[in-house]
């Protein structure tokens, strides 16, 4: 199971403007903290190690270009990021592709959390949550492993996903509710 921690959006904040200003140990910072997460986002899409590697370096080299114009991210650095990821992943895969069956269990988080939704995945059988997960449409797939597995924000997952905060609340509800029954129906059988 991978367990991601991000840098707090202060620590964020500071590295990005410092980026901005060229300052190389800034840029090396952000590449070694944001690689591996980026990284592993790509891979629950993408089977191929190698691929996804050659891909989210693609979406480095896009920052480090983008730093130099007016491209570069304003706000939070990891959402440009995941959307950058997410862009590429589009134009290779298309929106729909489900996420790989073997990379699947890589996303259930860790205890710790004080959502419930964290608390629910914690209290079942991950085989089955493995199972389960594999039935909900890719954009349910999507929006709990971005929330749940990569950690991020409503508002950084309704940047990524292109929709309105209020959206991904009810998107969220409607997966982690869908999931749910899938559970029950599998105790229940």
């Amino acid at each position: 199971m991978i367990v991601i921690v991000l840098p707090d959006i202060a620590d964020e904040q500071r590295l990005l403007r410092d980026a901005k200003g060229k300052n190389q140990e800034s840029l090396r910072v952000i590449y070694e903290r944001y690689f591996p997460p980026v990284y592993q986002f790509i891979r629950l899409r993408v089977n191929d190690r190698e691929q996804a590697r050659d891909i989210a370096a693609d979406v480095f080299v896009d920052f480090f270009v983008a730093l130099r114009g007016s491209r570069a991210p304003h706000t939070s650095l990891r959402a440009w990021l995941f959307r950058v990821a997410r862009n590429k992943l589009v134009d290779h895969y298309g929106r729909e592709k489900q996420f790989p069956l073997a990379t699947l269990d890589e996303w259930i988080p860790a205890g710790g959390d004080n959502e419930p939704e964290s608390a629910f995945f914690q209290t079942v059988d991950v085989e089955h949550v493995r199972r389960a997960m594999r039935m909900l449409a890719a954009e349910q797939q999507e929006v709990l492993v971005l929330r749940f597995g990569q950690g991020l924000s409503l508002q950084e997952t309704a940047d990524l996903m292109d929709k309105s905060t209020s959206a991904i609340k009810s998107l969220q509800f409607r997966s982690v509710e869908t999931l749910r029954t899938i559970l029950i129906g599998e105790q229940a059988g």
